[in-house]
């Protein structure tokens, strides 16, 4: 009797625990159970979808071919490809002096106060500009000759009724009237091709002071598809210019493809006009005043012969004679080291032996 009383709290301690580990679990459990039937019992909140404008925001469409360099989304994933036109620093010069000039001659042109703007420079895909022309307009297709490669101006249908309506003698402080929906006419067509001619003339004098080219209009096009000068996937350099004349005026945009400027890679490359790498105009002035202070020797060559070894042996003996084959007036050459300068002839003057230069010897190259 006194063992098993011994035995029994032990036993009454362990009968305990196991009932409270029991009562933890159950009471987990419950709280489980109530997590899941709270959570089936809560509405579930239907998804977000989203509208067109949010999606081509989210794809970077929202913006349209306006948006250039300010493009977001895949839009600019898409176009990250592309050659930024900052990279040719030189272009956006030219540009500005084609702004410059053409000021100067559609005021000739116009009779007109006209002013002339620059909106942008963009770099884009030439197949995105196709598609965003806005129709009706008319497309130019010009040859830079030197290049051997083409270029595009488009002319907005603004631009295409104010310049007809100033050239007609349309009166000032009056909106150019727009008759939509109609074919463009022969006298619309030739006005604006003179219009173009002076545009490409501007043009070809803005590119002068970097290098001679010649722009030379091809042909004249209304529909885009009829006016594809490079692979649609090719990336092109687009400069938009605001034409004001008082209450008219239009657009007109330049598309030079990269390919079309290929050949002036490297003069667009510069910061500025006429700038040289790594030259340095006073070192070569200084360096050329010093060369012409420099003092050469001067060799005569009165004969040449071609001797054995021993015959040259011989020679280190005393007495002995080199006979020349150089005759009294016979031609002699003046050389400084081993380059031939010019042919002369041996004499006397002011009992000194002298040497008159008769010609220049050629050059030749090494």
């Amino acid at each position: 009797m006194s063992g098993s009383d011994e035995t029994n709290p032990q036993s009454d301690e362990d009968l305990a625990a196991a009932w409270g580990a029991a009562t933890d679990a159950a009471a987990a459990d419950a709280e489980a159970v109530d997590a899941d039937a709270d959570a089936q019992a809560a509405p579930v909140q239907p998804a977000r979808v989203l509208n067109q404008a949010e999606i081509d925001s989210l794809l970077g469409f929202g913006d349209g071919p306006q948006g250039g360099e300010n493009r977001t989304g895949m839009q600019k994933i898409i176009s990250s490809g592309l050659v930024s036109y900052e990279r040719l620093p030189m272009l956006e010069i030219v540009f500005d002096r084609l702004v410059r000039i053409m000021s100067t001659s559609l005021r000739n042109f116009t009779s007109d106060n006209v002013e002339v703007g620059i909106d942008n420079i963009v770099s884009l895909r030439f197949g995105d500009y196709l598609n965003s022309i806005p129709l009706p307009a008319m497309l130019a297709v010009f040859k830079a000759e030197e290049w051997d490669n083409y270029g595009l101006m488009v002319v907005d249908s603004a631009m295409i009724y104010s310049i007809v309506d100033v050239l007609l003698g349309g009166r000032r402080g009056t909106a150019a009237m727009r008759i939509e929906g109609r074919p463009y006419t022969t006298i619309e067509r030739a006005l604006v091709e003179r219009l173009i001619h002076v545009v490409l003339a501007d043009l070809s004098a803005s590119f002068n002071p970097l290098c001679p080219i010649t722009f030379r209009f091809e042909r004249l096009e209304v529909n885009p598809r009829f006016a594809t000068i490079s692979r649609l996937a090719n990336a092109a350099v687009l400069a938009r210019l605001r034409i004001d004349m008082e209450d008219r005026g239009g657009r007109l945009e330049l598309l030079l493809p990269y390919a079309t400027l290929e050949p002036v890679r490297e003069l667009l490359l510069q910061q500025f006009m006429g700038e040289k790498f790594g030259r340095d105009s006073i070192w070569e002035t200084h360096l050329a005043e010093e060369l012409w202070n420099t003092e050469i020797d001067l060799s005569v060559v009165l004969d040449e012969q071609v001797m054995t070894l021993a015959e040259v042996m011989a020679l280190l003996r005393p007495g002995n004679r080199i006979a020349l084959s150089c005759t009294p007036g016979a031609p002699v050459q003046v050389r400084c080291g081993a380059t031939p300068l010019f042919e002369a002839k041996v004499g006397r003057r002011k009992n000194r032996v002298a040497v008159r230069i008769e010609r220049d010897l050629p050059r030749v190259p090494a």
